[in-house]
């Protein structure tokens, strides 16, 4: 008789699969970009939508209509608050220094507990002149920017979200010239993306709470004899007598979902402006379907168009960088011939 052998039941390429730390993703890894340009935004998820446009990209289809599902992601501009500097340490890169901005918003106040007393418009200046000595000495290695999301300009009651996001080029004082005239600003998002370039998104996932091993890995449900003791749902076995203990790669039931994750590679298909799509030279469309986007609402305020899904629930942030690891026949990065935008009701 023939091995029985079938592969294993979900990837353990997760795992532990447990709860995000916070529903504001991180970023560890940056991708090198000659352009001296903030890398990356973040903005709140809308919801979806199909639109029809001409294939740019080498194949069977390039040159023809084809349908593409797109998912909307509105992203008010972020308020640059602040600059972190970088030297080597021991293990890597340690924060040298930070400097704030002067004026912050008291709905920044809310989430930032650590702002310093007395710290008017001369301590901030004070404090720029120091880390540009520090750069001219040659002991700054990185510069990076600090922003802060706005979300009541679109009328969402959230917190502000504060986060990091690094500078593209290789020259540290490039880098430092475009920190110090972006603090203090406004940063929207068609300053930072191209449209039609590739795009990682990173976010946190729907939460479905506790599962079962059949909808948590995928596991078969048992036939009818084995279901005579009320069980159809639960695995075979926990595993071998030895070594005398469940192994962590058993499949049992736990937490689903929540978890946070990084999608490769979806293309930026269009870059909008105050709710609006431009389509040909003069014609401006209006982005929102009838009745709003379920569970959100209208688009107030400029949105990225991502090509397919994206991780996460409605409302939730989303951040974006450039493609880390972008295939070498990748499409180009210009805005696609978008020909049609459905706007009909999602309800």
């Amino acid at each position: 008789m023939g091995k029985i052998h079938r592969p294993r039941r979900g990837s353990l390429a997760y795992s532990p699969r447990k709860r995000a730390r916070s529903v504001v993703p991180r970023i560890k890894k940056w991708p090198k970009d000659s352009e001296v340009r903030m890398l990356g935004f973040a903005g709140y998820k809308a919801g979806m939508t199909h639109i029809l446009m001409i294939d740019d990209r080498p194949g069977l289809t390039k040159g023809k209509e084809i349908f593409m599902p797109v998912t909307i992601v509105e992203v008010p501009p972020l308020f640059v608050y602040g600059i972190r500097a970088y030297r080597q340490g021991y293990l890597g890169l340690e924060t040298a220094t930070e400097v704030w901005f002067h004026e912050l918003n008291d709905h920044v106040k809310r989430r930032i507990k650590t702002l310093p007393k007395n710290y008017d418009e001369e301590a901030f200046k004070a404090r720029l002149a120091q880390l540009e000595e520090l750069i001219e000495g040659g002991e700054i290695v990185d510069v990076r920017l600090l922003v802060h999301t706005q979300p009541w300009l679109i009328k969402l009651k959230k917190k502000p979200e504060v986060m990091e996001y690094a500078i593209g080029g290789d020259d540290i004082r490039a880098k430092f010239d475009y920190a110090k005239e972006k603090i203090g600003k406004d940063l929207r998002a068609s300053e930072v993306l191209h449209e039609g370039e590739l795009l990682d998104i990173i976010a946190v996932t729907k939460g479905k709470g506790t599962q079962g091993p059949v909808k948590r890995w995928g596991v078969k449900i048992q036939f009818h004899k084995a279901q005579r003791a009320g069980k159809a749902r639960h695995i075979g076995n926990l595993g071998p007598w030895h070594p005398t203990r469940v192994m962590w790669t058993v499949p049992l039931a736990g937490q689903m979902g929540f978890h946070h994750r990084t999608e490769f590679n979806k293309r930026l298909i269009a870059i909008g402006e105050n709710g609006k799509l431009k389509l040909g030279d003069k014609k401006e469309i209006e982005i929102t379907p009838k009745g709003g986007f379920p569970h959100y609402g209208v688009i107030r305020s400029d949105f990225l168009m991502i090509q397919g899904t994206v991780p996460g629930a409605f409302k939730r942030i989303i951040r974006v960088r450039p493609a880390i690891r972008a295939p070498k026949k990748r499409p180009p990065v210009e805005r696609p011939q978008i020909t049609y935008v459905s706007r009909e009701s999602k309800q």
